[in-house]
C-alpha cells in the first residue's frame, strides 16, 4: 500500500496528477540570457545593503553605550541626592 497522495497503480488515477505530469513532461521554457547575471547582481546588492544596515545598527548601539557611560559617570545616578526636595505646597 502506498502513502496518501502518491501515485499508485491500484485504484483510479488521481485527476489532479495528470495536468502536473503533462506540465513536467512538456519542454521547459528557456530563461532569458541575462537572468543569472541580474539575479547575482541583485543578490550582491541585497547582501551589501544588509551588511551596511548591520554595521549601522552596531555603530548606533556602541554610541548609545558610550553615551550612557558618559552620562552615568558625570551624573552618578547611583549616589544619594545631596538635597531633599521640599514637598509641593498648594498643589
Amino acid at each position: 500500500m502506498s502513502a496518501p497522495g502518491h501515485y499508485s497503480s491500484e485504484g483510479p488515477p488521481d485527476p489532479k496528477l495528470e495536468p502536473v505530469r503533462r506540465a513536467l513532461d512538456a519542454p521547459h521554457p528557456v530563461a532569458p540570457p541575462g537572468l543569472a547575471a541580474a539575479a547575482a547582481q541583485r543578490g550582491r546588492r541585497l547582501l551589501r545593503r544588509r551588511r551596511a544596515a548591520r554595521r549601522l545598527g552596531w555603530a548606533v548601539l556602541a554610541l548609545a553605550v558610550v553615551a550612557l557611560a558618559v552620562w552615568g559617570s558625570t551624573v552618578q545616578p547611583w549616589q544619594p541626592a545631596d538635597t531633599i526636595t521640599p514637598p509641593g505646597l498648594g498643589w
